[in-house]
């Protein structure tokens, strides 16, 4: 009976995330075969002029960026929580941290939109101007409008590398305490320090957790709607600039402009949750192949 409940629910998922597909594709023909611009390519969107012409080069490129800032601030701080939690920490000061975290991870996206918006966008300024000051030869850091809100892609980044910090936390933290006990015991015996546990040790066999948690992190910086559209002042700009103003994401795209659409624009936003659809399903197959890759090693083959 668990066999095939097991296996029933294995292929309802498939099934649901095959309708999701199907839905999706077939909103997006119709608006695809009408559009008079290249859909992968073309930095413009107006599916509601005559004739209609959009393309999400403009909002992919800010889904992606804003995203992999989230994951570069974000992982190195949740390891650290989590290995602070699970192996430095005593249980007094333990339990307290990992119930805020937990607490953390409940906050609405709303809430977190509206901190952003009132509190973490004007105390944005100073870092970017700092960034600009030092590292705005790498071009990447150069801010060219000075004196404006910094509603980038850097601060969305920063707001979505808060959100994202308690679930890739949690995660982490319960895999490093799935850690063989024997295996610390041996690394210790032979004379090894803490750290020297955590890098021999806990690291190696948690590492395939982590990156599934990254992943879980990922996933919900690639499809964050309203915290975004709160921080970030969207416009058709591709640009490496992540300090100006500017760029925009899919989902926050869909979600600032699906109640004023028209029927062609409203399957313009539904093919580019397609492509939002698809990244996420090729980071998650990648990370897979990253996970399939780790497996050897596990202490609990051992």
């Amino acid at each position: 009976m668990f066999s095939g409940a097991a296996r029933g629910s294995g292929i309802v998922l498939l099934a649901v995330m095959a309708a999701i597909a199907g839905f999706l594709t077939l909103r997006a023909v119709d608006a695809l075969g009408k559009n008079e611009g290249n859909f992968l390519t073309t930095f413009e969107w107006t599916p509601n002029a005559e004739p209609p012409v959009f393309g999400v080069a403009v909002i992919a490129f800010g889904t992606v960026v804003s995203a992999l800032i989230a994951m570069i601030i974000a992982v190195p701080i949740a390891v650290g929580v989590a290995l602070f939690v699970s192996h430095y920490a005593p249980r007094r000061i333990a339990q307290p941290v990992a119930y805020l975290i937990d607490l953390l991870a409940a906050v609405p996206s709303i809430v977190y939109g509206l901190w952003g918006a009132l509190f973490l966008v004007p105390h944005m300024i100073g870092l970017t101007t700092w960034l600009d000051a030092y590292l705005g030869w790498t071009h990447v850091f150069d801010q060219t409008s000075t004196g404006v809100t910094p509603r980038n892609l850097f601060t969305a980044g920063v707001l979505l590398a808060v959100m994202i910090l308690p679930i890739v936390t949690n995660v982490s933290r319960e895999v490093f305490l799935q850690v063989p006990r024997m295996h610390e015991e041996a690394a210790l015996a032979l004379g090894a320090t803490r750290w020297e546990v955590i890098r021999t040790a806990v690291l190696p066999f948690g590492r395939s957790g982590v990156i599934s948690a990254s992943m879980l992190g990922l996933g919900r910086a690639l499809g964050e709607t309203m915290a975004v559209a709160t921080v970030l002042s969207s416009s058709p700009v591709l640009s490496l600039k992540i300090l100006d103003p500017g760029g925009g994401t899919i989902a926050q795209n869909i979600a600032a402009n699906f109640g004023e659409a028209q029927p062609i624009g409203r399957d313009a936003l539904v093919a580019s949750g397609l492509v939002l659809f698809l990244i996420t399903l090729l980071v998650n197959g990648a990370a897979r192949l990253i996970i399939a890759r780790r497996k050897e090693y596990s202490g609990a083959n051992a």
